[in-house]
């Protein structure tokens, strides 16, 4: 199971880090990431990290701005979003397969075995 948190609004600059409980299983032996999706949008990836294999991927949007990691210890993986802009404002979904080949893999939605509710970010100015 994997469970969301953290999302909310904020202003242009701004910062908001993403939480994504996982329960059920050991994460950090699977391969995570998160996702957005925009009304009238197709959900995209934003960045995913396989440790294993010690491959990760970021959006070019994602680039510079967001961090993905995680806390094993915690069971959780964070997607930390700086420089926030209004093209940020979406639906953010953190997911889990349980292996990734590669980041072609990675960056697949469709391929995602798990799947959280969902938190709602909303960046205004």
């Amino acid at each position: 199971q994997l469970v969301e948190s953290g999302g909310g609004s904020a202003q242009v600059g701004g910062s908001l880090r993403l939480s994504c409980a996982v329960s059920g299983y050991s994460y950090n032996n699977y391969c995570g990431g998160w996702f957005r999706q925009a009304p009238g949008k197709e959900r995209e990836t934003v960045a995913a990290k396989y440790t294993a294999l010690g491959i990760s991927y970021y959006a070019d949007s994602a680039k510079g701005r967001f961090t993905i990691s995680q806390d094993n210890a915690k069971s959780t993986v964070y997607l930390q979003m700086t420089s926030l802009k209004p093209e940020d404002t979406a639906m953010y979904y953190c997911a889990a397969r349980a292996y990734c080949p590669d980041t072609a893999t990675m960056t697949r939605p469709g391929l995602y075995e798990y799947w959280g509710q969902g938190t709602q970010v909303t960046v205004s100015s």
